[in-house]
This record gives structure tokens, C-alpha cells and sequence, in this order.
């Protein structure tokens, strides 16, 4: 036998759908073999173009999918979320069978969300290459895997398994015709365009135009363009269409992933009139502006600009609010505000200054020491401190410190903010300050859509350069902060203080805690198993301390300040044996970290093993990740671990090389650099070929982003067993 798959899927699943994929898997499917079979929500039908076959001709066969009301399924690109259909066909030995062929597909939206793909029916047509060699007389039996994702609020994948046996007859003898649901689909496929496709980048984005004659006759219909590859343009922006005699201009926002130079965009033009709906296969070339459009040529900048630079970094600061690494500290953040709104407008602005101050004072002394460790030589990059494991012991300790305070094991100060209260005045602006810090201490971590491309570019320019956008970095983080402070209706929304703020407070200490045993889990990666008896030993110490120092008030002044000395030896000595205790284990660490790949599915990257490889044409995954990189631990998990993408690496023969940057390596970050990425996750996949360039992944994955980044023209293989 001889199966062939296809696969077709979007990155990226949005949260509540993955966990409707969770929730609904056990409602997944797997049908006995017949013609027919159903779930609850599709029934599915193996259909051919004739009623028998002849030896060496080709046929079409066609998977038709029933869809009850309200619900769908995917086309080729799924758009913003959702799984394509994808068919793996058993066959007898010589049969072949080809890629889908995709019916021109409708648009569905969902809030924000726009997907692409088919509902009541569709038809999915596949041809069939009958070999020679089928024996008159004899059946041909087709057997179909299909999988596909169905979906209303909540999505459902499923499978089943269809058979149709055919009768193979000599050449010529006569037959019935086959199932008429095959000329149907046929019908709804998209043709070639019958007009000059060309892609330019105007101001706002990009220009899908068309030149031809009768474009002028679609003014009254609607027009829209779908991209058959992710990422290539935004799927829910609007495509504002202006005609002008034989002439069409389809405005484009670009997404994600925008087109690399030198390709062409791909897709199908669908023009919906009242009695009609017609589809028109569209191949972009990047093309000089037409005249009086305004527009450049499509194609990527080698960098970005300083403007565009300081753009990305404001975004990717806003945007790193929302990564996981933060979300300890915006519960120190939320809470300091509650306590804050309801003073005077003035003394609530001065607060959001003082913690905005304190955010861009801490990117100031990053960019800083980036500065001096560049002109030393150094190549480093974002969140280059974690790779330190006496920092993220220290970073351990203090979000344990934070966790206590919070807890109300003692008490510093008069700053509901935590760090720094200590140092706080009366209105507790240094409490807001060192609020900022910590915010900016614990976002390092992690990076954001928009970040890499900032800080490659930021990198490699000069330090005032280097600064501004470090800064620009720094005002996202701190902004949503700063406007609640400075607006008065978005302060009114939020709760009056009161006693339930003392019970908040001491829950939000559980983020904390959660934030110090996971860099204890990292300080195990970078200084070995024992790293956690003395990180362990250290925060035992730090309670010690803590309750010596809590206790210590209401005592005579002598007892005072010897519980006060005894709480600083026991906090000096975590501190100390830390130090001692993770450097010595460190190199120990670092020289087990290369024999620990017994029975993984990876393989450790180094330049030499990498060249070896391209050198002899093989393909290559590369992961660059780090233990202290929770976007890196996600993907990895949710992913890179996937069965599916495992078997996809397998099957292609591909080689998965993983680069651990948690320690500084000089080769990982040269190999960032190349890619004008200064900090991890960067995920690339090199197809078949010595000189065949780089597909770079998005930084949030899912085993359909890596096996649709996988299945690129030169590696065909991929879609056969």
C-alpha cells in the first residue's frame, strides 16, 4: 500500500479554542471503514468521478463534508485560528493521489477573529492516478484517513475512515457515470486569473493590483483576497477596494509574518455578487508602483528604521505586559493602584510617574551595562542577566522576599508596593518606584511580538541609539499604568478600598512564590540538582530572618538589635553560601549539560555540527531557546514535543538541533545575530539543499505552525509516508 498526507495548518491557536480543542477530545471520532460516516456535527461521503476505473488513467475523487448550522470547517490557510482539513489516502501499489484541490472559501468573524473555511458543504477533490497494471475484473479499493477541526464557540477535531472499492474495466468498456457531486465541486474551484497581478507597499500597508479588461464590471460586487500562506496579511483587516476603468487596487494590511523578498503573494481573488461566487487563483509579483499610486515595491527592509525601531519597541513593551513573566508583578502593580486611585488626582499622577520613572531608570542602567559589555568585546543580548546563575538566585530570593512581605511575615515600611517600601517616603513614591524596577527585573525573561526586530536593530547601533529605544521599551511597559494614573473615568471603574484589599494582598503572594520555585527549576539547568539545596537552605534562612525582624519591634532596645543582628548573619549567610555554593556548581553543570541527550528527540547544537549538516544538503530545525525563557518552555512543550511534529521530523528526515542559551554561548549568539535577533526564542527551519535560506517560525507555536512551516516546496517529501 501507499498513503500520502497532506497537511495544511495556522499557528498560533487563540487560548480558548485550544482549550475547546482539550475539552471536546474526547468527542473525537474515528469512523468504521465504509463510504459514509458521521459525527455529531459532519457527515462525510467518499465520492468518485466515475463509477469504475481504467488501468493508467487519472479520476477524481472527492471528500464531501455535510456541516449541520452554525458550525464550519477550514480551508488551505484557516486564518486567524483553526486546523485545515488534511486526507491521507491508502492506495494499492502504483496509485498516487494529489494535493487537495480547495474550493474558493467564505470568511467567518468572531470578534477579533477571522477565519477562513466552508460551511453547510463542501466537496474536497483529489485526482487519482490509476497504474497500468490494475487487473481487469479485479476491485480497486481507495481508503481515506480524514481529519478535520469543526467549529462554532467551541471546536471539536475529528476523524473518520471512509473506503470506496471501484471496478477496474478494460480501456473503453462502457460505465456509468460517477457521483455528480464531483462536477459540482468542480464548479466551485478557482480558476486562473485572467488579469496582470502585481504587489506593492504603499504608506498604510500593501497594494494587491490588477490590471485587465473586465475588472470595471466587478464595481457592484464584493471583492475579497485570501491568502493562501498564514501570516501573510491580516485576515480580519479591511481590503478597501478602488476600480478605475480596466484597473483594480485591493489595499492589504500586512500580519505576522510578512512576505520574504523575492516571492510572490499567493492566493485566491473571490468575487461575490448575488448570484454568483467566482474564484480567481492570484500570484503576486513585487512590481514598481503604477503611476500616480503613491507605492514602492514589496519588499522587506534589511532593518528597520530608527523610527520604525522605536515604534516596535513601544509595542513590544506594551505587549510584554501580558507575557507570564510579568504577571507576578502587575498583581504588586494592581493592588498599589487600588490603593492610590482614591488619593488626590495629583498625588495618584505622581504615583504613576514615580513607578514610570522607575521602569525606565531600570532599562537605562540595562542599556547601560549592554553598552559596556559591548565594548568589551561581549556578545549579549536580551535577558542576558538570566544567564548569570548568581542573578537569578538573587531574583529567586527577592521574589521570595516579596512573596513574605506580601504574606505579612513582616513589614516594611508604609508601601503596599513591596520592594522598596522600606526606602519609601509618606506618599510612597519610592514604593512606586522600586515597583517599577522589580516590574522590569521580572519582564527580562521574556519577549513579545515586535521586541526582536527593535532590539536586533537596537544592538547594533551606537549607545544613543541603543538607549532610545531601550527607553521607548521601557515607557510601553510602564504605560497602561501610567494612563490609569492620569485618567480620571478609567480610575472611577475600579473598587474603593477597603479591608478585602489586606486578603488580596496576602493571595497575590502565591504569584510570587510560584516566580521563585521556577527560577529555582532554572538554577537547576545552569548549576545542577544541588543548586536547589542551597537555594532551598538560602530562602529557609530568609524566613528566619524575616520572623527575627518581625518580632523584634515590640522588645526591649537591646533584645531589638540583637534579633535585628542575628536576622542580618542569617541573611548575609544565604546570601554568601548562595554565591559560593552556585559558582563552584556551575561549571559542574555546564560540562553534565552535554551528556544529558540520551534518548531525546534533539540533538545539541553547535556551528560545527550545523555546517556539517547544510554542507551535505540535509534539512535542519534549529531551536534556540533558554531555561529561563518561559515563551521558549511553552513552545517546547505545546509544540516541539508534539507526537505529530516529532513524526513530521522524522518521516522528512529532518534534524533537530536545539541551541540552550540559558548559559552565555558566543555561536548561539552569533547565529541570533544573523537573523538581527539579540534574546531567544528564534526558531528556524532550513529545507533540503546546501544554499536553500531559512524559514524563521513565529515565537508562540503550535505542532500546526511547525509542520506548516515544514511543508515548503522544496522538501515534498513531508507529505508521504
Amino acid at each position: 500500500m501507499h498513503a500520502t498526507t497532506r497537511t495544511h495548518a495556522r499557528p498560533g491557536l487563540l487560548p480558548a479554542l485550544a482549550l475547546g480543542i482539550g475539552l471536546a477530545l474526547s468527542s473525537t471520532g474515528s469512523m468504521a471503514a465504509g463510504p459514509q460516516a458521521s459525527t455529531p456535527q459532519v457527515r462525510a461521503e467518499l465520492v468518485a468521478s466515475v463509477s469504475a476505473v481504467e488501468p493508467g488513467e487519472q479520476i477524481r475523487l472527492g471528500v464531501q463534508q455535510k456541516i449541520i448550522p452554525h458550525w464550519h470547517t477550514y480551508w488551505v490557510n484557516p486564518g486567524d485560528s483553526g486546523l485545515a482539513t488534511t486526507i491521507a489516502w491508502t492506495l494499492p501499489e502504483g496509485a498516487t493521489a494529489g494535493d487537495i484541490q480547495w474550493p474558493s472559501p467564505g470568511r467567518f468573524a468572531m470578534g477579533p477573529i477571522t477565519n477562513y473555511g466552508f460551511e453547510n458543504e463542501v466537496t474536497l477533490l483529489s485526482a487519482l492516478n490509476i497504474p497500468a497494471n490494475a487487473r481487469p475484473g479485479a476491485l480497486f479499493p481507495v481508503k481515506a484517513t480524514v481529519n478535520w477541526l469543526v467549529c462554532q464557540e467551541t471546536c471539536i477535531p475529528q476523524q473518520v475512515e471512509l473506503e470506496l472499492n471501484l471496478p477496474v474495466v478494460a480501456a473503453g468498456s462502457p460505465r456509468q457515470p460517477g457521483s455528480p457531486l464531483i462536477a459540482q465541486a468542480a464548479a466551485r474551484l478557482p480558476v486562473a486569473s485572467p488579469w496582470q497581478a502585481e504587489l506593492t507597499r504603499t504608506a498604510s500597508g500593501l497594494n494587491l493590483g490588477l490590471s485587465g479588461a473586465g475588472l470595471g464590471a466587478l464595481k457592484a460586487a464584493d471583492v475579497w483576497f485570501y491568502p493562501d500562506q498564514w501570516g501573510r496579511i491580516a485576515h480580519g483587516a479591511a481590503q478597501p477596494v478602488k476600480i478605475e476603468g480596466d484597473r483594480l487596487n485591493l489595499s492589504l494590511t500586512p500580519d505576522d509574518d510578512p512576505l520574504p523578498a523575492g516571492q510572490t503573494l499567493g492566493g485566491v481573488l473571490v468575487v461575490s455578487s448575488p448570484d454568483s461566487v467566482k474564484g480567481y487563483v492570484i500570484q503576486a509579483s513585487s512590481a514598481a508602483a503604477p503611476a500616480g499610486a503613491g507605492t514602492t515595491p514589496a519588499a522587506p527592509a534589511a532593518e528597520p528604521t530608527l523610527g520604525a525601531a522605536l515604534l516596535f519597541a513601544l509595542f513590544g513593551g506594551l505587549i510584554l505586559n501580558l507575557m507570564p513573566c510579568v504577571f507576578p508583578v502587575l498583581s504588586i502593580k494592581a493592588l498599589s493602584l487600588l490603593k492610590h486611585v482614591h488619593q488626590s488626582p495629583a498625588r495618584t499622577r505622581l504615583q504613576g510617574l514615580a513607578y514610570t520613572a522607575g521602569v525606565l531608570a531600570s532599562f537605562l542602567a540595562l542599556a547601560g551595562v549592554l553598552i559596556a559589555l559591548k565594548a568589551g568585546g561581549s556578545e549579549v543580548g536580551w535577558g542576558f542577566q538570566f544567564q548569570s546563575p548568581v542573578f537569578v538566585l538573587g531574583v529567586a530570593y527577592l521574589m521570595f522576599v516579596v512573596g513574605l512581605s506580601l504574606s505579612g511575615a513582616f513589614t516594611v515600611g508604609a508601601s503596599a508596593a513591596g520592594v522598596g517600601a522600606a526606602l519609601a517616603d509618606k506618599p510612597g513614591y519610592t514604593g512606586s518606584f522600586f515597583t517599577g524596577v522589580l516590574a522590569t527585573v521580572v519582564a527580562t525573561p521574556c519577549t513579545a511580538p515586535f521586541m526582536g526586530a527593535a532590539l536586533g536593530f537596537a544592538l547594533g547601533q551606537p549607545g544613543p541609539v541603543l538607549l532610545a529605544v531601550f527607553l521607548s521599551l521601557g515607557l510601553g511597559l510602564a504605560l497602561p499604568y501610567l494612563l490609569l494614573s492620569f485618567w480620571p473615568a478609567l480610575q472611577r471603574l475600579l473598587p474603593r478600598p477597603g479591608r478585602w484589599m489586606e486578603r488580596l494582598k496576602e493571595f497575590l503572594a502565591f504569584p510570587m512564590y510560584g516566580a521563585a520555585v521556577w527560577l529555582v527549576w532554572v538554577l537547576a539547568q545552569q548549576a545542577g540538582p544541588n543548586a536547589i539545596a542551597i537555594a532551598l537552605g538560602g530562602m529557609l534562612a530568609i524566613a528566619f530572618a524575616a520572623w527575627l525582624y518581625a518580632n523584634s519591634h515590640a522588645v526591649r532596645p537591646l533584645a531589638r538589635h540583637g534579633s535585628r543582628g542575628l536576622a542580618a548573619l542569617a541573611l548575609g549567610l544565604a546570601l554568601a553560601g548562595g554565591y559560593i555554593g552556585i559558582r563552584t556548581g556551575a561549571a559542574d553543570a555546564a560540562q553534565a549539560a552535554t551528556t544529558k541527550v540520551s534518548g531525546k528527540t534533539w540533538e545539541p547544537y553547535s556551528k560545527a555540527r550545523f555546517d556539517a549538516l547544510r554542507a551535505e544538503g540535509k534539512p535542519v530545525f534549529v531551536n534556540f531557546t533558554a531555561a529561563w525563557c518561559i515563551t521558549c518552555l511553552a513552545n517546547e512543550r505545546v509544540a516541539l514535543s508534539d507526537e505529530s511534529v516529532i513524526a513530521a521530523f522524522r518521516q522528512a528526515g529532518i534534524t533537530y538541533l536545539k541551541g540552550d542559551w540559558t548559559n552565555q554561548d558566543p555561536q548561539i549568539s552569533a547565529h541570533l545575530a544573523d537573523f538581527g535577533r539579540s534574546g531567544v526564542p528564534l526558531y528556524l527551519f532550513y529545507p533540503d539543499g546546501d544554499k536553500t535560506e531559512a524559514r524563521v517560525l513565529p515565537q508562540l507555536l503550535t505542532p500546526a505552525t511547525v509542520i506548516a512551516a515544514l511543508q515548503t516546496p522544496s522538501s515534498p517529501h513531508l507529505a508521504k509516508e
